[in-house]
């Protein structure tokens, strides 16, 4: 009770935080004002909360103040800290008091705490352009109205990517390296690889012991152990099943045979000491700091969650400790979907209003700004001169002092500002000649790598991380229903198929780890197949068989359902 009690205590004091003093009067988003050329400029200001980990920056951030400069309008945003997401949200809807933005979720939906927006859209071209109108018809609610605004995913003319930012088996430079760089492709080849070097090189620099596999268990985090077996079957990450791309079958990667193969394996690895006998009381505050240590050789796990404590390994210097993706199989041979790009045909969430915004125009000219070419290269480069240089041949570069100050955490805080949780493209800046960031402009993507990195690419014939696996370009028009966890992320215990959902989870995440640490691995195995089974997941089964369905349907315009 007492643990529960400082929880809630901790949301209370973040939402008193978020919005001490907004709603006060009606004036509340157009406080401030700046001074150009003499006048004074009024700008509004909003505030935003994501259910995630992020970083808060510092006032009078640079970029940050440049924008609002610009477009007469500014975003606080505030991340997770110190509670659950569900916690967060749920104390936010306890309180009826909201942020202006916020990430869509079906609780703050049910809970009437959302604007629609589809009203609005037309008033505002760079965001009604965003997405054509089959993806925004596919975020209609059962009300028939819009009320949200998918951030991510938005190829503008061509893919430009250099990073997996999804899911991979991440490990160190220095472990290949020491192996004279491998050609690794399976899990055995993997953990005997990492008991080799463990058995060699068992502690770091400073003393602190190395853990050679380290799993996120903790929380909604726990994809990183429970959906690997998808990947190494060979299929992209759909998330929540895995769908034959020639019979659009729906098929639980949970109940393969290559599931119980993996869960064996880590359980044989946990018992050689090679997996962090602590996964199952580390919360991911705790994990982000051991792998910001540079301590952890190998993971799997989505970079985009561990990328601030990638951020940390650089600022410390520990060059050999960058991590670089593989594409581990069950078995030699097996083409892998680690890395599987794609504009989805079929949306859903993204970012919201909430019906506490006092001006939900002024929100979504805020949005729409956001996506003017100008800004846009604001975000995701920062300032001509001081950020990023023009080439005679007009393509953008940096030196080494600018490369240096992209990944320093502090000067990121006070100097840059990406609206990272706002709508923004991926692929080509709106210029048509550069990347629209950094780190995927070929040219400076390569040179702006640590010397440890670039080498251990070149070993492999790559320039960037994609290149490190199986590139895959999956056409929306012919796969519609990718990504399914778009789907199964918004299900209720309301439908039998939602409520197997959230059993299927609830006993994922208490009998894997169980499994991961048994002293007799068929017996675990067993009993937690017995009570996976108890969750009906053919209920869940049946519902996503009607999603893959009705996408088609939508995007194809024809029904592809057996014939009964």
């Amino acid at each position: 009770m007492k643990k529960r009690f400082i929880a809630v205590l901790m949301c209370v004091m973040l939402v008193t935080a978020l919005f001490a003093g907004c709603g006060k009067n009606d004036d509340k988003n157009s406080k401030n004002s700046t001074e150009t050329g003499g006048a004074a400029k009024e700008i509004k200001e909003f505030t935003a909360f994501f259910d995630r980990q992020g970083t808060e920056l510092n006032k009078n951030n640079v970029v940050q103040d440049l924008i609002a400069e610009k477009i007469g309008a500014k975003c606080k945003e505030t991340w997770l800290t110190g509670q659950t997401a569900e916690e967060a949200v749920g104390m936010l809807i306890a309180s009826g008091e909201y942020p202006d933005f916020i990430n869509y979720t079906q609780q703050l939906y049910d809970a009437g705490a959302l604007v629609a927006l589809d009203d609005y859209l037309d008033k505002y071209p760079n965001i009604k352009n965003f997405w054509n109108d089959i993806q925004w018809n596919s975020l209609r609610q059962p009300d028939g109205h819009i009320y949200s605004i998918p951030q991510f995913g938005k190829i503008n003319e061509k893919l430009m990517d250099t990073q997996n930012n999804g899911e991979a088996f991440w490990i160190q430079t220095r472990v290949l390296k020491w192996a004279n760089y491998p050609k690794i492709e399976t899990l055995d080849e993997l953990f005997k690889l990492l008991g080799d070097y463990y058995a060699a090189n068992p502690t770091m620099a400073d003393g602190s012991s190395v853990i050679p596999f380290e799993i996120l268990a903790y929380d909604w985090y726990y994809f990183c152990l429970e959906n690997p077996p998808q990947f190494l079957d060979g299929h992209p990450n759909n998330g929540s099943v895995i769908v034959d791309p020639s019979t659009f079958e729906v098929i639980d990667y949970n109940t393969t045979p290559t599931a119980k193969r993996y869960f064996q394996k880590l359980n044989e690895e946990y018992k050689k000491g090679i997996i962090d006998q602590e996964f199952m009381t580390m919360n991911h505050d705790q994990f982000l700091e051991k792998v910001s240590s540079g301590r952890v050789l190998c993971m799997v796990e989505q970079h985009w969650d561990f990328n601030t404590a990638e951020e940390a390994i650089k600022t410390q210097k520990l060059n050999d400790c960058t991590y670089v993706p593989l594409g581990i199989t069950i078995d030699p041979g097996m083409q892998e979907q680690y890395y599987a790009a794609n504009e989805a045909m079929a949306l859903t969430g993204g970012l919201s209003i909430t019906t506490s915004c006092k001006d939900v125009e002024g929100a979504l000219q805020f949005v729409n700004d956001l996506l003017d070419p100008e800004i846009v290269t604001l975000r995701s480069w920062g300032i001509e001169g001081t950020d990023y240089l023009v080439g005679d041949d007009g393509l953008y570069y940096r030196t080494q002092e600018m490369r240096d100050n992209g990944v320093n955490a502090d000067y990121k805080a006070s100097n840059l500002c990406g609206y990272g949780y706002f709508p923004n493209f991926s692929g080509m800046n709106p210029d048509g000649k550069n990347a629209m960031t950094p780190d995927t402009q070929p040219s400076e993507f390569f040179e702006g790598l640590s010397a440890e990195v670039q080498e251990c690419l070149t070993a492999y014939g790559a320039k960037t991380y994609v290149e490190m696996l199986d590139y895959n370009t999956i056409d929306g028009m012919e796969q519609p229903w990718y990504p399914m966890w778009s789907f199964s992320n918004n299900l209720t215990t309301e439908t039998p198929g939602g409520l197997a959902w959230t059993k299927m989870g609830d006993t994922k995440q208490e009998y894997l780890p169980q499994v991961v640490i048994a002293g007799d691995f068929e017996a675990s195995w067993n009993k937690y197949m017995d009570a996976y089974s108890a969750c009906k997941p053919e209920d869940f089964l049946k519902e996503m068989q009607e999603e893959v369905y009705n996408r088609i349907e939508k995007v194809q315009g024809k029904d592809v359902r057996p014939a009964k």
